[in-house]
């Protein structure tokens, strides 16, 4: 989408759909007070008002109280009027940048708002004769100075809107193998960014068991995805880990028919990674990246892995296989500890890992687990700011206790499988990142039906957004704002 920022009044805005902002309890602002419909504007949030300023058609969109204003807010606000815009098929919208105290906050939100609002995923739907007009631009009626922050929310808005896109697309057209495409695609709009990919052989020749052990019952090869990112930044270089299974049966302890084809969103925490990294490097941010994603379907068969199992994880760690539903911990086991080896000097995993996590925070929080307090502030920090919220759970010797295994060293479920298990499974990684820095995020209530105005009850992207605002923090981009 095109974004603008112009420093102008509405009427001088080329737009088909010009949007102004009315606090509860205030008068509508001066420059429209006239317009028709104005005087039955009010400021109560959420509520949208159509008014006309000669041809010019107008919506007063309520802020609510100005105190209670904030960014997630704002972008509410901005999804629902792209919505509008795509009701009456308006090609362009202009913003009245409300006063906020925060101008470049605001301007990020009602960009970010706008363009996830207005997604569509119909890339399998016929084209009708006489296709709607789509909304392809928004223009800030705002100061120059928060043309920057604009940019900003552009660049991370469209890598979440491909990161839903890949979460949308059926399992037959999104495997391993298609991510590691749209990885080296990445990689190949950067001079900063290169890719590896490493199939079954470098696989089997690494010993890496738990992707390895993963795939084998199905005819899909698997891929593990690396990407660099050379910001030059100075800090300490930035792991990031998605788990890739592009469908989840569970395997031979085959998961419940209904609902399964959600199952080709099991590589969410994939592509967040994956898009969060391209939206890094088209922002030039300066931190040195590692990203690691570990890819395969997992399926039923005559020589799928079986419960009772024993493997052995890319470091050496024996594992009993006693669910082979618990299968994005295998593989992430080997990412986490590939990507220390790689030189990852701090970090964070995304996956849709636990069922468990969505009965304790629903869709409203990701789950954080970390072994480092610093980590884990830094992760919320950026959450509270780009709206992708986190929740810290506590890590305790007991709950590793749970996952010993019998006849290996560990089990890939608790011995009691009732009892806290997003904990449990993120205590079970935690054994592969050694002393390094790592936060684990569980996105698995997060990935879709969230159902707020901007991701709507499909995908959401989750995870974009806060990655990139981790980054924009670690690598000083934020102090810039």
């Amino acid at each position: 989408m095109k974004v603008d920022v112009r420093e102008i009044e509405h009427r001088a805005a080329d737009a088909d759909l010009i949007a102004y902002g009315v606090y509860a309890e205030e008068p509508v602002p001066a420059e429209v007070a006239a317009a028709s419909g104005a005087a039955a504007a009010a400021g109560t949030y959420k509520r949208l008002s159509p008014a006309f300023d000669g041809e010019r058609q107008l919506v007063l969109v309520g802020l609510g109280e100005r105190e209670q204003l904030d960014p997630e807010r704002l972008r509410v606000l901005a999804a629902l009027v792209a919505k509008e815009a795509g009701r009456i098929e308006a090609g362009s919208l202009a913003w009245r940048l409300p006063e906020s105290g925060d101008d470049g906050a605001a301007a990020e939100a009602i960009v970010a708002g706008t363009i996830l609002g207005s997604h569509r995923y119909d890339r399998f739907k016929r084209e009708p004769e006489e296709p709607p007009a789509r909304l392809e631009s928004v223009t800030l009626l705002a100061p120059e100075s928060v043309a920057g922050a604009a940019e900003t929310a552009r660049v991370y808005a469209e890598a979440q809107n491909r990161a839903r896109d890949l979460q949308s697309t059926p399992a037959n057209f999104a495997r391993p193998e298609d991510l590691a495409a749209r990885a080296e695609e990445i990689a190949a709009g950067s001079a900063a960014l290169s890719a590896t990919v490493l199939g079954r052989a470098e696989l089997e020749e690494k010993g890496m068991g738990g992707l390895l052990a993963v795939s084998q019952g199905g005819p899909v090869e698997p891929r593990l995805i690396v990407l660099r990112y050379a910001g030059g930044g100075s800090g300490p270089t930035l792991g990031l880990v998605g788990k890739g299974v592009t469908f989840d049966t569970g395997g031979i302890s085959l998961k419940p028919g209904a609902g399964m084809e959600e199952m080709k969103m099991d590589m969410s925490g994939a592509a967040a990674v994956l898009e969060a990294v391209a939206a890094i490097a088209e922002l030039g941010l300066e931190i040195d990246l590692l990203a690691v994603i570990p890819s395969t379907e997992n399926m039923p068969s005559g020589t799928a892995i079986k419960p009772g199992d024993v493997i052995t994880q890319y470091d050496g760690t024996t594992v009993e296989v006693n669910n082979t539903d618990a299968e994005g911990r295998l593989i992430l086991a080997d990412a986490l500890a590939y990507a220390v080896e790689l030189g990852a000097e701090r970090i964070v995993d995304l996956a849709t890992l636990t069922g468990a996590v969505t009965f304790a925070l629903g869709s409203t929080y990701a789950a954080l687990i970390a072994n480092d307090d610093e980590l884990a502030a830094a992760v919320g920090a950026a959450g509270e700011r780009s709206g992708e919220l986190t929740w810290r759970l506590p890590l305790h010797p007991e709950f590793k206790a749970l996952m010993k295994g019998k006849v290996a060293d560990l089990s890939n479920l608790s011995s009691q499988r009732r009892k806290a298990g997003t904990i449990t499974a993120a205590s079970f990684l935690e054994e592969f990142v050694g002393e390094t820095p790592w936060a684990h995020v569980d996105i698995a209530g997060t990935a879709s039906d969230v159902g707020r105005e901007y991701t709507g009850k499909d995908a959401s992207g989750f995870g974009v957004r806060l990655l990139v605002e981790l980054a924009r923090e670690l690598s000083g981009s934020a102090a810039a704002r």
